[in-house]
């Protein structure tokens, strides 16, 4: 029997996400204050001029660049042999969750692909509105009424392009940024520079914010500090992870559960351990893997008499133990929370999320304790 899954499992779904829509076999989503946001920017703009259904039109038209936006991330990306999991629309914009981590180069074209876009949108709206017009009247670009909609447009995805272009995490300038910073650097060494320059453009906008009493300027500067310390915390992990092996990171000491198991016998694992998804044999093949939240599914909608068999996951993921601890990362992630590890067809291991972090944690004290020996 075949370990390796026909398809990779589809990552979980990030908490406050609703619908999806798939547009070139690329799973987006929208979170539900990005609804909230369209909603209350519709109201807002008819308060300031024009009518509902004109400004209904300019948010959706502005709310489609930013998925243009990020449909360029995804696309650039796959040109590059890298799989998007998942486009999910936000309130300040959107994130293109890539299996993995990408090159030096391809992350340059990838983060400057989406910005691209929008400069090249704006470009062609202004052309298309001076032609028919003659001129373009700079007043009109920022003036709310149903006869200005076109030229905002442009404005919009003028501001939306130089704003991503900003060297400064999360925005796809911090990302161009460490791309150029380590074609002489190490990466690690790299992303710490752009991490400290988005910090510093945080500090920055919030204190200009607190100045001008503007709150969202605020807001939006914690956005960037979040997103420069998260990035930051995920390249010192990779530092961390470099040179290990899968074997080094799985757990070694785990439960089965076997075809004509029950959901009560794997419901009484799941309290007598710490194990939360149990590899299922038949015979001495992996059959498949019973997943926690699959496990209540069934207890709920089955019942405890039901055979594992019905409720467990025949397309699992699976990898080496030789594998580097790296390139799991991305197998890690369309699982959503446990990999096997097969050797030869047979299951030696189990590598989740929660044991890596701990792996992670025990080398990085390991690392500074040598540090502090030299």
């Amino acid at each position: 029997m075949n370990p390796t899954p026909a398809r990779p499992p589809a990552p979980e779904t990030a908490q406050g996400a609703l619908g999806r829509i798939s547009v070139f076999g690329i799973p987006v989503r929208f979170h539900f204050t990005f609804i909230l946001l369209a909603v209350f920017l519709i109201v807002l703009g008819a308060d300031a001029g024009g009518s509902v259904a004109g400004n209904a039109l300019y948010i959706g038209a502005l709310f489609f660049s930013v998925f243009l936006h990020e449909l360029a991330h995804a696309l650039v990306a796959r040109r590059y042999g890298i799989r998007t999991l998942e486009i999910l629309l936000l309130p300040l914009g959107g994130v293109s969750k890539l299996e993995r981590q990408p090159e030096r180069r391809a992350e340059f074209w990838i983060a400057l692909a989406g910005p691209a876009l929008n400069l090249v949108l704006a470009a062609i709206i202004l052309a298309v509105w001076r032609s028919v017009n003659g001129k373009i009247d700079l007043a009109e670009l920022f003036r709310s009424t149903d006869a200005t909609l076109v030229p905002r447009l442009a404005a919009a995805n003028l501001i939306l392009g130089l704003f991503n272009l900003l060297p400064a995490f999360p925005m796809d300038g911090g990302r161009i940024l460490r791309a150029l910073l380590a074609a002489r650097r190490p990466e690690a060494e790299a992303t710490r520079i752009a991490a400290r320059v988005g910090t510093a453009f945080a500090i920055l906008m919030a204190f200009y914010g607190l100045l001008t009493k503007d709150f969202f300027l605020l807001f939006i500067a914690f956005f960037i500090y979040l997103g420069a310390m998260q990035e930051g915390h995920a390249s010192a992990s990779r530092a961390l992870m470099r040179g290990a092996r899968v074997s080094e990171a799985m757990i070694t000491d785990f439960r089965v559960l076997h075809h004509g198991d029950t959901i009560r016998d794997a419901a009484q694992l799941l309290l007598a351990t710490s194990q939360q998804d149990f590899p299922v044999l038949i015979g001495e093949q992996v059959g498949g893997l019973l997943t926690r939240s699959g496990l209540l599914r069934a207890l709920a909608s089955q019942g405890p008499d039901a055979f594992v068999a019905g409720a467990m996951d025949r397309q699992f993921p699976s990898i080496s133990p030789a594998s580097d601890l790296a390139d799991a990362l991305p197998v890690l992630a369309r699982s959503g929370s446990c990999t096997l590890v097969m050797e030869d067809g047979r299951l030696v291991g189990l590598l989740t999320s929660e044991n890596l972090s701990e792996f992670l944690m025990l080398r990085q004290i390991g690392q500074s304790r040598d540090t502090a020996t030299v």
